[in-house]
């Protein structure tokens, strides 16, 4: 129960954050949420968001995509094309290649990636770099990764993969572009219902009808609730494991997905 709570607490916290965004300079928009550049959250909180400590909340919704229904849009599976399985693999190689440095942990920190929250505890540690963020919202770089993916193990940290980001407003022919999508799945959140500030406690119900595991899905619904409605909240994200042996592992959706909390 107490981690539902904190993954709903987190999605709202990161919907709020990510769209009042939206208005910032082209220059910032590479470093929204969906870049996972959040070290800087605990800064941004206020108020209620302070008291309950945002920046944690944020944190746990970050730990695993899981199945949320209609809150999850995945691309779909295409046909394998001509060339498809060598240009995913030498996107995979050249993942493995750019990452290996990244081994030891503190190489990443002191090429500016940034760690959320290394206090607390989690399934997955984000390593973001805010350039590689930003450059993935204008162009793929194979090569630069909008994050690191760590497992901790005691005082130290064991590197399992990257996560590159693309603008939400891509269509699935751009993502293709990016990564052959009959072999990757991207993923985005969507259908999202942030409840009115004197209906917040609302999320923390068994069966919500506000958040990313809320009943609402729709505008109209959102509306009639008095709630404000994000038809898609973050970027378009996909998970890359280059250190296994097979393209099923290295593309693997359901480790993407993660364990549900």
């Amino acid at each position: 129960m107490r981690d539902r709570i904190i993954f709903l607490i987190a999605i709202f916290v990161l919907a709020r954050v990510t769209w009042g965004q939206q208005n910032q300079p082209p220059s910032m928009l590479g470093m929204d949420m969906s870049g996972h550049d959040m070290s800087n959250m605990k800064d941004m909180s206020t108020g209620a968001e302070k008291d309950s400590d945002a920046g944690a909340h944020v944190m746990r919704s970050m730990e695993g995509h899981m199945d949320m229904g209609p809150h999850m849009k995945m691309t779909a599976v295409r046909p394998a094309k001509p060339g498809d399985a060598v240009r995913a693999q030498q996107i995979a190689d050249s993942a493995r290649k750019a990452s290996e440095k990244y081994v030891d942990y503190h190489a990443a920190l002191a090429d500016g990636f940034k760690i959320f929250h290394p206090e607390l505890p989690q399934k997955i540690y984000h390593f973001t770099s805010p350039a590689y963020a930003t450059e993935a919202g204008f162009r793929f770089n194979p090569e630069h990764p909008t994050s690191l993916l760590y497992e901790k193990h005691g005082d130290d940290y064991k590197l399992i993969g990257v996560m590159y980001t693309a603008p939400k407003r891509f269509d699935e022919d751009q993502l293709d572009e990016r990564i052959p999508l009959s072999i990757a799945q991207w993923h985005e959140h969507v259908n999202f219902c942030a409840p009115p500030p004197d209906h917040r406690r609302e999320m923390l119900a068994p069966h919500s009808q506000f958040g990313l595991r809320g009943s609402i899905t729709t505008q109209e619904a959102c509306d009639a609730a008095g709630g404000t409605f994000h038809p898609v909240i973050f970027n378009w994200m996909v998970h890359l494991y280059p250190f296994e042996k097979d393209q099923a592992s290295i593309w693997s959706v359901n480790r993407q997905h993660g364990d549900a909390d």
